[in-house]
């Protein structure tokens, strides 16, 4: 029997994720470009945790050659969300979500490769999964392409942050390396924001429309720093394993806000539900049989 206080652990966990999939859909909601959306929802967030760690009374300062290592994968956390929002503006947020399925089957590649260890034969074969997944969308969305592939680049550049970030959090305490990781992601989009604006020959979006504001404190306040403060505590609680499949439903629990949100403009064909379907199969499959691997060792 699971007590009261574990099973209100796993309904707040899949709250998380909840919130988590609805990240593309607040994308959609905002007026802003990619840039400056990242812009301010990282500028936010920074803001947020320091308040946080205000309260909780967490040391801010950091070795100067760690800091150099965490404003590094500040950098690709900047690349990757500017590709995610990209992606669900230039497609469907279904879409984006399709390809960000693709992160744990990315991780399970590049974990190796960056702490050496040996490739497993179910990943191999669960990444081939995955590419069968993506080749029926690219091939009955050819619409959607460019945003597919946004997504996919965005899903190998949040495998490669998670597992550079596994290696930090040995050392430092989660918020530090989020405030300046944060900090950092706010940075790079600033400094692309007038780059980009000269070779597109655009003007840069300051100033928020609407209902923007609100968008934005959700997504900096509630998606980035609440999600992130609660999640840090529910993995001193509950079991890995528990977690990383619970974490593997983010894209399932999106596509169906999108549908409900935003209606017959989220409603792809039979062959893109195909195609998203054997991705999903794939990734729900991979702490499962990560799981069983590590108990007959």
């Amino acid at each position: 029997m699971i007590s009261t206080t574990a099973a209100k652990d796993y309904l707040l966990l899949h709250f998380i994720v909840l919130i988590w999939g609805g990240t593309a859909i607040l994308g959609l909601l905002i007026s802003l470009p990619s840039l400056e959306l990242v812009f301010y929802r990282t500028l936010l967030a920074t803001g947020g945790v320091a308040i946080v760690m205000a309260v909780k009374k967490v040391p801010l300062v950091v070795a100067p050659k760690e800091i150099l290592q965490i404003v590094g994968v500040g950098v690709l956390i900047s690349l990757h969300w500017i590709l995610f929002f990209w992606s669900a503006k230039v497609s469907t947020a279904s879409v984006c979500l399709a390809g960000m399925a693709t992160t744990s089957l990315w991780t399970a590649f590049i974990d190796p490769l960056v702490n050496k260890k040996a490739v497993k034969l179910y990943e191999v074969a669960l990444g081939l999964l995955v590419i069968s997944g993506l080749a029926v969308i690219f091939q009955f969305e050819s619409g959607y392409i460019l945003g597919l592939v946004m997504a996919v680049g965005s899903a190998f550049l949040s495998a490669l942050f998670s597992v550079f970030n596994g290696r930090l959090t040995q050392r430092h305490s989660p918020y530090q390396i989020t405030l300046y990781e944060m900090g950092a992601a706010s940075l790079v989009a600033l400094v692309f924001l007038p780059i980009y604006a000269y070779f597109n020959e655009s003007t840069i979006q300051w100033a928020w429309k609407g209902d923007d504001w609100f968008w934005l404190l959700i997504l900096g306040g509630v998606c980035t720093v609440y999600a992130f403060s609660v999640s840090v505590e529910l993995m001193k609680r509950l079991p890995v394993f528990s977690i990383n499949l619970t974490i593997n439903l983010e894209p399932v629990y999106g596509i169906i806000l999108a549908v409900v949100i935003f209606g017959e403009k989220e409603k792809m064909t039979d062959q893109f539900y195909l195609g998203t379907g054997i991705i999903l199969i794939s990734v729900l499959m991979y702490p499962v049989l990560n799981y069983w691997s590590k108990k007959r060792i």
